[in-house]
């Protein structure tokens, strides 16, 4: 299933997207940061360059530190499928990692979500997005992205905001069976399952 990543409508100020995925676009919105591009630089860009991107899995663990459950985000596209996905987002120009990896918890967990991040996150994996498929086990159809991914475990209340419906915990079992990742956009199951063998839950 090919993979449709932020794109947020031209209006919003505050980076809100309704793309199937997630979060911002952090070189569309209006206004004089250099950093951003109009649609038509964004098109340019993403046929010469590949484009930076940071994923997050959020987790819940016990109190040895174990993952006990894993968040999986239910998502309206805009032309109405439901698909299953995870926190994903553009890292800005001059944006730290760490500050964009929150910055996309945030905006798809709600306020509240109380992500745990290291000061000097490491990614599990790092994911290449290629419109090409078969090339590698992700696909995104508009671009060749690039994306550092991670776990992160979280201690607050999960809201869902933006075009996110909801999160649906489900246990590590549940999160690498070949149902959940038939459901998954780009190639995002195999994610799933490489992020579970990082925290030494997959089975």
């Amino acid at each position: 299933m090919p993979v449709r990543t932020p794109d947020p409508e031209p209006n919003d100020r505050d980076d809100e997207s309704n793309d199937p995925l997630a979060g911002l676009d952090e070189f569309r919105a209006p206004g004089s940061n250099p950093g951003w591009l109009s649609e038509v630089e964004l098109m340019e860009a993403r046929r010469h360059l590949p484009i930076l991107y940071v994923e997050a899995i959020p987790v819940r663990t016990d109190g040895t530190g174990t993952v006990t459950e894993i968040g999986i985000l239910l998502r309206a596209t805009p032309i109405g499928e439901i698909t299953r996905t995870i926190v994903s987002g553009r890292v800005r120009y001059g944006e730290t990692v760490r500050d964009a990896l929150f910055r996309h918890l945030e905006n798809d967990l709600g306020p509240m979500a109380f992500p745990l991040l290291p000061p000097q996150p490491v990614p599990f994996t790092v994911a290449e997005y290629f419109p090409m498929p078969g090339v590698s086990a992700f696909h995104d159809d508009r671009q060749h992205a690039v994306s550092l991914a991670f776990v992160v475990p979280v201690t607050g209340t999960c809201e869902p905001r933006q075009d996110a419906l909801e999160v649906t915990w489900m246990t590590p079992e549940e999160a690498q069976s070949e149902s959940l990742s038939a459901e998954m956009e780009g190639g995002r199951g195999t994610l799933i399952r490489l992020a579970l063998a990082s925290v030494g839950a997959l089975r």
